[in-house]
């Protein structure tokens, strides 16, 4: 598993919950529209999604080959395993955009024992904290572009980053997030 592949799978939850149809369905799922929304180019998104479909973390819809998130599998994971495979130190002040407890998605839910806020370096945020590194390198630029996607990985940097507590509202969290992805799947 490569951070991309968790990317690119947060941000087909994010699009199967914002689905309207069939044919949207088709136009924001191809690889094009997918490297667009995430900054993974076309080659690694084929690449990651071959690699999360044999992990079985995500499959192709028969017939129409969309690619879909095993929802109960990636919950799983990300709640139980990502921390270990992608491990998170933090790093010096920068600006960027909030992640973690910091995020919108968790504001006003968690104290804060540290005098830091969690950032993704990035250019453009507006946010001064501690450095983050982000699952992948586009992964604030697709934040900017998708309000729900946002949302799912700064929950995903709570449970990396986060004591016991913070990983646990941010696993609950996550999984209704996901579970609105699932449509009972």
């Amino acid at each position: 598993m490569k951070g991309q592949d968790i990317l690119l799978l947060l941000k087909l939850a994010s699009l199967e919950n914002q689905q309207h149809s069939a044919e949207q369905a088709a136009e924001h799922f191809s690889m094009r529209a997918l490297e667009q929304s995430t900054g993974i180019s076309k080659s690694e998104v084929s690449n990651a999604l071959n690699r999360c479909i044999a992990a079985g973390l995500a499959k192709l819809e028969r017939g129409s080959g969309i690619p879909r998130t095993n929802t109960r599998a990636l919950n799983e994971f990300l709640g139980h395993g990502l921390k270990y495979v992608f491990p998170v130190r933090p790093g010096p002040i920068v600006r960027g955009l909030a992640t973690a407890h910091a995020a919108p998605v968790l504001a006003g839910q968690l104290l804060s024992a540290g005098e830091h806020i969690p950032v993704w370096e990035d250019a453009q945020g507006s946010d001064m904290g501690q450095a983050i590194e982000p699952l992948f390198k586009s992964a604030p630029s697709a934040a900017r572009q998708d309000a729900a996607l946002y949302a799912m990985l700064a929950l995903v940097d709570a449970i990396r980053l986060g004591n016991e507590r913070e990983a646990s509202l941010a696993r609950t969290l996550l999984e209704q997030q996901l579970r609105g992805a699932s449509d009972g799947r």
